[in-house]
């Protein structure tokens, strides 16, 4: 069964409109500039990065810590997705979600694009190292690195699996606020990173069925694409219960405990419910309910984390090993 894509092509034409409206009054493009960065995306990203503070040390990090971080996540997640749509400027102008950028829009050259986003990245880097820690500074590099060479410039157009091995660098976060606070990685944040990496494919597939003739039309191998709606909604499903196992197996090596316990089986369930769905009931309405559903899934999940602290502490033992730099 093919999805009607024409409900989502006048909410994500609205959008666009909303942007160029409100970056055309602006003779110097500072809203262009906030653009570029994707506010929205980079909000969930910095919350998978301040829970991981507070579960990282015997105390809550101080506010200044955390206000730095926040910052050096901003700036090397902004940075990223500028250069994300400096290399991207030859297609985004096909996508309706797309078309009204800067870039497509007319509004700002390749060359503003490229110098702001190298120097977000740089900034970032710069600044976590001298404010947080060298191991924080080159997490949050890696990541960058990876989102624009690894992702956009390798896999996006020439791999199906450009979102499950490009995923990666969505999932670094949880290093970078773990690092900020123990200037180390434990197995805690790496099963936070485990989370995210098998929570974007789902995520990510359910919005490429719904934009699939888009990126059928710029040349992008999204799984729908390639390997069509009834085999895309079988890798969701598998990979939600992937989700499901990855995101239990902390409390059973005693590093999260009964209140996460329930969240995470209950929002698991919803998850895992929710791409049955999509399985059994292919329509437009399942399909963008699942995709708004794995914003919210992930933000909760991650607070649950938080809220669980408060009344269970991981046994030492439990949080002996670790990563850190030799030097």
């Amino acid at each position: 069964m093919q999805l009607d894509t024409s409900f989502y092509k006048s909410t994500a034409t609205s959008e666009a409109e909303e942007t160029s409206t409100a970056g055309a009054g602006l003779r110097f493009p500072l809203r262009d500039l906030v653009a570029l960065t994707k506010p929205k995306i980079i909000a969930l990203l910095l919350l998978t990065t301040l829970v991981p503070m507070y579960l990282a040390g015997p105390t809550p990090p101080s506010l200044a810590l955390i206000l730095w971080t926040m910052l050096g996540g901003f700036l090397a997640a902004g940075g990223a997705n500028a250069l994300n749509q400096y290399l991207d400027r030859d297609i985004d102008h096909v996508m309706v979600r797309t078309k009204l950028r800067p870039l497509p829009g007319g509004r700002m050259t390749p060359a503003q694009v490229l110098f702001f986003g190298m120097f977000l990245s740089v900034l970032s880097f710069v600044q976590l190292w001298v404010t947080v820690n060298l191991l924080t500074a080159l997490l949050a590099f890696a990541g960058i690195f990876y989102y624009v060479i690894f992702y956009t410039r390798l896999l996006k157009r020439t791999s199906t699996q450009n979102i499950v091995i490009g995923g990666a660098a969505g999932a670094i976060p949880p290093l970078v606020g773990w690092a900020a606070v123990a200037n180390e990685i434990s197995l805690l944040p790496i099963f936070m990173f485990a989370i995210i990496f098998y929570w974007t494919p789902p995520h990510f597939w359910a919005l490429a069925l719904m934009r699939k003739k888009e990126y059928r039309a710029a040349g992008v191998p999204m799984l729908p694409v390639v390997v069509g709606d009834v085999e895309t909604y079988r890798q969701i499903i598998l990979y939600s219960v992937l989700l499901l196992i990855v995101s239990t197996v902390p409390v059973f090596l005693r590093l999260l405990g009964p209140v996460y316990l329930l969240s995470s089986v209950v929002l698991n369930g919803i998850f895992l419910w929710q791409a049955l769905q999509i399985w059994g009931h292919p329509s437009n309405a399942n399909v963008w309910r699942l995709y708004k559903y794995s914003l919210l899934y992930l933000a909760l999940l991650f607070l649950f984390m938080g809220v669980d602290h408060l009344f269970f502490t991981a046994p030492d033992m439990m949080m002996q090993f670790s990563v850190r730099l030799p030097f």
